[in-house]
């Protein structure tokens, strides 16, 4: 009786000392983000010495879960903002019509593994909600360097900053 108590106890024992992989979640992952730094008020502007910067910067912010697909709008700011890291990941990205969030949300859909989306400002509110998540606040013509990210079946949604503030 006593060798079975204590057989017990050090198979409890030897369980707590392996933790439990967390829990992955099951469902989509997708990041949208508006396009990086720009001269406000320039018809579609390249980015500036520091959106060019930001863009770098998101080869390493991407480490961990890198897209393997990305989505950018015709212009030529979000096309910068992606191309370090698509170069990086050996990705073409795919241009869709920022007029047409619909068929743009149809695409991502569709696809299969993590999806980054570069749009704007006034169109990412729109991409996240009709994706399943909650839908931002506006966001202001000089923010830059948020992301979303809607994962999961459930939709959660969190806000991220390329800066990590």
């Amino acid at each position: 009786m006593l060798a079975r108590l204590l057989s017990a106890l050090l198979l409890l024992t030897l369980a707590a000392c392996f933790p439990v992989a967390p829990q992955v979640p099951v469902g989509p992952s997708y990041y949208v983000m508006r396009h990086l730094d720009t001269q406000p008020g320039v018809r579609d502007a390249e980015l500036t010495a520091q959106g060019q910067r930001n863009a770098q910067m998101l080869v390493e912010w991407f480490r961990n879960d890198p897209p393997a697909v990305i989505y950018v709008s015709s212009t030529r700011r979000a096309q910068q903002t992606a191309a370090p890291l698509a170069a990086a990941l050996g990705i073409i990205p795919k241009v869709y019509d920022p007029a047409n969030t619909a068929a743009l949300v149809q695409m991502v859909r569709a696809e299969t593994g993590t999806v980054l989306v570069v749009g704007h400002s006034n169109t990412v509110p729109d991409i996240v909600q009709q994706l399943g998540g909650t839908r931002p606040d506006p966001i202001g013509e000089t923010q830059f360097g948020d992301i979303w990210h809607v994962a999961g079946l459930n939709g959660s949604t969190l806000r991220l900053s390329l800066s990590g503030t």
